[in-house]
């Protein structure tokens, strides 16, 4: 639609509303006593008829539906149109002697995406679809700008229905999410799914017995992960703060506390890039056990992927972006420096850091400024590894450069008991033996600081106060962190997790 076009429409719009207005109709309504929708409007019908129970001209249920107007047909006397709802489409049939010369006349001031309500008996029309026959309409809201629905032809070769959507610009569907879901249905049910998938993973770890908590999203100090945080300005108490960056310091505290089970599915917030598989919101489960290891906690993670797919998906087979996927128990596992020594054709540890730089230089490896060891092993595995990584993968036993947060491997060198899951190159999970012993994690800390100060822009600050917390005694814990927003790519086969956050970080409008 041109911009003239687009501007005729509104002036029309806009019209018809004054119009409507005028005759003393209210064009956006304060309810509407809605009986069914169009699913289980259907679903009465059908059992009417099982019933026997239709009337002598084949009527069956009243109704009052409700939905936004997305197809119409008029005829003179009669029109045809369809609403949806959160059931799907219902068909509607208008006919003039049926409602009367004045109510039928109103439906002229009726667009594409008004939203209204319509009550009758139900009947099947002689192409098979159950229709409301309208014996009254109300008017619920007026929609005074367009949707782009496209429209929908039929093949002539195959006979088959094909849309072509009206909305097909990408970025402008992310930014204006609220007509990208109007006229996509298979929008809405990605997010559906998205629904589900939190609710299985409450389901599962409350079945395990798992506590639900909630911690800060404001923080005095960020810790948790490798990443840069956002800053702002607390002027009460005029003290700077973070949007956290993760919240795992803040449920160890409450391990320390002496809860035994901890989880919390929280939003987390990073000043990083936006990417396929990065949004600077996003969202994470973190779980905590006590008295468990990263062994334990492996199991777990295998087992609420597992049973997430099940439910969601009806299975543990499915398919991402034409690739067979399988989370069938056991997953793969492979160890970090074994993994990237055979990539790199050289044993990891015997290589210096300004050999690990030239390496990553020579593969166009980004962003190394100030990276020390541990980064230049992670950013190396990246390229060389993770691609590699598309049936879901348990990398094993990481750097300890890389955690300082994690365990020492009690029977290997220079690394922690850590896993991180892949699956199609993506990095779904991480998790620990959650260091506890405090003199050890001071020294961490301490590192990290030196890191900083050479211009690691990532590394975690000195927390004193998880450091006390840790000094009253934190028992063995296995900790987990999952991204949400990735394993809904997975599930619902979508490209981009922009395409699963409903309302995603954009660059300014222009």
């Amino acid at each position: 639609m041109s911009t003239e076009e687009l501007s005729q429409v509104l002036r029309d719009r806009r019209e018809k509303l004054a119009e409507l207005i005028r005759k003393g109709t209210q064009p956006f309504a304060y309810s509407y006593d809605r009986t069914h929708d169009a699913a289980t409007a259907a679903s009465s019908f059908a059992a009417a008829e099982e019933a026997k129970s239709l009337d002598a001209d084949g009527h069956g249920p009243r109704v009052r539906v409700a939905g936004r107007l997305v197809a119409w047909r008029g005829h003179g006397k009669t029109a045809f149109a369809h609403i949806e709802d959160r059931g799907g489409r219902m068909q509607m049939y208008f006919r003039q002697d049926v409602m009367g010369e004045e109510r039928f006349a109103a439906l002229h001031f009726l667009d594409l995406g008004d939203w209204v309500g319509v009550e009758g008996p139900l009947f099947r029309t002689r192409t098979g679809e159950v229709t409301v026959r309208v014996e009254a309409s109300t008017l619920l809201s007026k929609s005074l700008r367009p949707l782009p629905f496209g429209k929908t032809e039929v093949d002539a070769t195959t006979g088959e229905k094909v849309h072509h959507s009206g909305f097909s610009d990408t970025e402008a569907r992310y930014r204006q999410r609220y007509a990208d879901l109007a006229v996509h249905p298979e929008v809405r049910e990605v997010f559906r799914a998205r629904a589900k998938v939190v609710t299985e993973m409450r389901r599962f770890l409350d079945g395990e017995g798992f506590l639900e908590v909630e911690t800060p999203a404001l923080q005095p100090l960020y810790g948790g992960a490798a990443a840069r945080p956002f800053v702002t300005h607390h002027n009460s108490l005029d003290r700077r703060m973070f949007l956290r960056i993760a919240d795992e310091l803040y449920l160890k505290r409450l391990i320390v506390g002496g809860f035994e089970r901890v989880y919390e599915i929280a939003h987390n917030f990073r000043n990083e890039g936006v990417d396929r598989l990065h949004n600077p919101e996003f969202t994470m489960l973190e779980f905590y056990q006590a008295f468990a290891d990263y062994s334990d906690v492996l199991e777990l993670t295998e087992a609420l992927f597992g049973h997430v797919a099940q439910a969601v998906i009806g299975g543990t087979e499915l398919t991402y972006q034409g690739q067979k996927i399988s989370f069938a128990r056991p997953f793969a596992r492979i160890r970090f420096m074994e993994a990237l020594g055979e990539a790199l054709g050289a044993d990891p540890t015997s290589l210096s850091e300004a050999e690990l730089k030239k390496r990553a230089i020579a593969l166009h490896v980004p962003d190394l400024d100030g990276a020390g060891r541990g980064k230049l092993l992670d950013k190396l595995f990246g390229a060389l590894v993770e691609p590699k990584l598309v049936q879901p993968t348990f990398v094993m036993d990481h750097p300890i450069e890389l955690s300082p947060l994690a365990k020492p491997h009690r029977t290997a060198q220079g690394v922690v008991e850590r896993f991180e899951l892949y699956a199609m190159s993506a990095e779904l999970a991480n998790a620990f033996s959650e260091l506890n012993d405090p003199l050890d994690q001071r020294e961490r800390f301490e590192a990290q600081r030196t890191l900083g100060s050479a211009g690691d822009d990532e590394a975690h600050q000195v927390d004193e106060d998880y450091l006390r917390a840790m000094e009253y005694g934190m028992p063995p814990t296995g900790g987990v962190g999952i991204g949400i927003d990735r394993v809904v790519m997975l599930l619902t086969d979508q490209p981009s997790i922009r395409d699963v956050i409903l309302f995603p970080v954009l660059r300014e409008e222009e």
